[in-house]
């Protein structure tokens, strides 16, 4: 009877102990060719990334870059240039006696710098003489002005092209660099008007002189055919 007993128990463990259907594998089969595979696409989309990203900061550089090339030059001396030279050209505008002008001109010299005529008296002689004396001492005041007026402003002209110069050299684009060019060139030009006016003035001066002393002779001979026409 015992042993009937263990023999059933015996039976029944080993029921239990074989499973009723077939085993199901609980575990991943590793494939090296799927993982090379996986890995090379993870490093094209890194790849596309990283050209995405280079071009984004390309663009954003050259933006950048057109930002600084069409900023506009902070320093200007425009209004400073036009200021000198409208003090030029009023110095000019002041000429005493004679302008510069060419009916003005051709009327003085007609009157007081042409031959003087034999009905002329001494009187009409002394007249043209201190006529041509008062206008030459005008014209040599005249470029004196002119003169102290451009020597001014030599302290101004060199404190803009220092400016100039220093824009041009920290000009951060092309338009910068070009506008603080132009502005030089617009210094230059503004120093050769000075120059133009300086030579102008000096030059009407030693002329409105060398006409004088050629009327003073003009009337020395005038004086001399009258002084020999009355007493032959």
């Amino acid at each position: 009877m015992i042993a009937r007993r263990r023999r059933v128990m015996l039976a029944l463990a080993l029921a239990l102990a074989v499973p009723a259907g077939p085993v199901l594998a609980q575990f991943t089969v590793y494939d090296p060719a799927n993982y090379v595979q996986n890995v090379a696409q993870a490093a094209h989309a890194l790849q596309q990334i990283n050209n995405q990203i280079s071009s984004l900061q390309n663009e954003a550089q050259m933006l950048i870059g057109q930002a600084k090339n069409l900023a506009s030059l902070p320093y200007s001396s425009l209004a400073s240039l036009q200021a000198q030279v409208a003090r030029t050209k009023a110095l000019l505008g002041q000429a005493q006696r004679l302008a510069y002008d060419v009916t003005s001109i051709q009327q003085a010299f007609t009157q007081n710098y042409g031959a003087a005529g034999l009905s002329a008296t001494n009187a009409d002689l002394v007249a043209r003489a201190d006529a041509r004396w008062a206008t030459s001492v005008a014209g040599f005041e005249d470029a004196l002005k002119v003169q102290a007026g451009v020597i001014g402003g030599l302290d101004t002209t060199t404190s803009q092209m220092s400016a100039l110069v220093d824009a041009s050299q920290g000009a951060s684009g092309a338009l910068q660099a070009t506008q603080a060019g132009n502005q030089l060139l617009a210094l230059q030009a503004q120093q050769l008007a000075q120059l133009t006016a300086l030579v102008a003035a000096q030059g009407r001066a030693d002329a409105l002189e060398a006409a004088d002393r050629a009327a003073a002779r003009a009337d020395a001979k005038a004086r001399f055919s009258r002084f020999v026409g009355r007493n032959p």
